[in-house]
């Protein structure tokens, strides 16, 4: 039997999308106010989903349990209270979009997981702006 299981985590930081090899006003007219020298925060909420069989031993398709504890390691405790273009290596070469940020989250969780499992990332920047990224699986 294949079935998913989702567990739901956030972190909080701070960003702001810009390419410094454009001019101030360029960045202004492809990014708006995301582009103000000052950064902005929103608090991300995520939706990390496996699915997989179930095992028969244990009942489940991936513990959640260690599934938190995974998304703790590798994303809040690296995320959360910072400042994505300045404290993470991550986003130092690469423009912390949404979709970008959800990229880089399942790529960082998929190193981890085993891969008989379908992985799926669901990065709400806010309630209404909402990316997802399946990987290159699909």
């Amino acid at each position: 039997m294949i079935c998913s299981v989702t567990r739901k985590s956030h972190f909080n930081a701070a960003h702001r999308l810009f390419r410094p090899d454009w001019s101030d006003e360029k960045n202004h007219q492809v990014f708006g106010k995301c582009a103000y020298p000052n950064y902005h925060g929103h608090n991300y909420e995520m939706l990390v989903k496996l699915t997989g069989p179930i095992d028969p031993l244990t009942g489940f398709v991936y513990d959640l349990k260690k599934l938190a504890d995974l998304i703790d390691e590798e994303i809040c405790d690296r995320f959360d209270h910072k400042n994505l273009n300045l404290d993470c290596p991550d986003f130092f070469d690469l423009i912390p979009t949404a979709e970008n940020i959800c990229v880089v989250i399942w790529n960082r969780l998929r190193t981890k997981i085993e891969q008989n499992l379908l992985l799926s990332v669901t990065l709400f920047e806010t309630e209404r702006n909402i990316v997802e990224y399946h990987g290159p699986q699909h």
